[in-house]
Formats: C-alpha cells, structure tokens, sequence
C-alpha cells in the first residue's frame, strides 16, 4: 500500500478575494479588492502595498487555523512579522520572508513547532509531512500554472499540506481558482523546476506549556 498523506488544512489566500487572483496576478491593484478591509488594513493603499508582498502570512494564517488557533488578518500579522525582523521594510523596498527569525517568532508567539530548514532536500518534506507537520515551501511563483521553464527557483512562499510518492499537495497563497489554489498536486518531477531547495517546517509544539 503506498503512503499518502493529506492533512486537512483550511485554505487562505494573499488576497482577501480569492477569487480575483487570475486578475490581481495579471495587473490590477490589490485596491480594487471588494474585501480589502478584511486585512485589517489602515487604507487601501496599505492593502495593496502587502498583499503581493504575503504569501508567508497566508501559509502562517492556514498553519494556525489547522491547529486550531486564532487566525490575526493579515496585515496586522505583517506588522508583527516585521517588528520580529522576519520581514525588512526599506522605503518600498521589502527583504523576506527570512525564515530564522520567522521561525523564532512563529515559536514565541504562537507556540508553534517552527523550524528555518536553508537545506531542505525535496524526500525529507515527504518525511515531514509525513511526521504531521506542514512545510512553507520557496517556489517560483509559477508553479501555479506548472510552466515547463521557469526563470529560476524560489522566491515565492507555498504551504506543503500533502504528500505521496507521486505529487506533493500544495496549498498555493497565490494559485488560481479551482485549478492551483488548494490541494494541487505537483509530481515531485516537476517540483525541481521550482523549488529552491529550502523552506520552514511548521506544526503543533511538542513542548508542553504551563
């Protein structure tokens, strides 16, 4: 019997909607979002600045709620993450997510299991999930649409849920409705043209607390 591992987490995108993905990769400004306001954002304009910018906290939002916890909108949780140095803000500028001190604070702030994993070898995510755990993966953005020739690897952040020894089951902050967004599965031979090879491990704390 093969081994096939998909664990049930909720799906949350980058975007407050959804379903406006297709034209929000395509162009149009993140303020036009109807559900903007949903973000905790201060204005449109601040919406639209990190929306693009939060595939890291979409995945955290998904990890949270899988486990039960409370779910903070995403821009408040953005500030967070940058007050903990797990994003660096410079002008318009923005260098993350980088993943030591997001783990720290993932670890500190939600009691999280929360490991920056620079060398993460593809066959050692199926070991994780299998593990119970979940696993943010730096993909090109790409991935989306399975493009046979990505311009590199890396620099986008999605949520490894599932595994088999085929596919890898992606939850995709950025992904398109009803094709790429939940459960896509990816065959691990095409996840090379993709994946940079690292990542942060992410589940329940196994550490009891007082």
């Amino acid at each position: 019997m093969t081994s096939v591992i998909t664990h049930k987490v909720p799906y949350y995108s980058q975007w407050e909607s959804a379903a406006l993905v297709p034209q929000f990769i395509s162009g149009t400004s993140a303020a036009e979002d109807p559900l903007w306001q949903k973000s905790g954002a201060d204005s449109r304009e601040e919406y639209a600045f990190w929306a693009p910018r939060v595939c890291g906290m979409a995945c955290l939002r998904m990890t949270l709620d899988w486990l039960g916890r409370d779910v903070p909108p995403s821009v408040p949780l953005v500030r967070e993450a940058l007050e903990a140095g797990a994003y660096v803000r410079t002008g318009d500028e923005v260098k993350g997510l980088i993943y030591a001190p997001f783990a720290d604070w993932a670890r500190t702030r939600f009691g999280l299991h929360a490991r920056s994993r620079p060398d993460l070898p593809a066959q050692e995510v199926h070991a994780e999930i299998a593990a119970g755990q979940v696993v943010l993966l730096s993909v090109h953005k790409t991935i989306r649409t399975l493009d046979p020739a990505p311009p590199h690897r890396g620099g986008h952040l999605v949520l490894a849920v599932g595994a088999s020894p085929e596919a890898v089951v992606l939850h995709n902050p950025s992904g398109l409705p009803d094709r790429s967004q939940q459960f896509h599965h990816v065959p691990w031979s095409s996840l090379d043209r993709f994946y940079a090879g690292r990542g942060v491990v992410l589940g329940p704390s196994t550490e009891k607390t007082t």
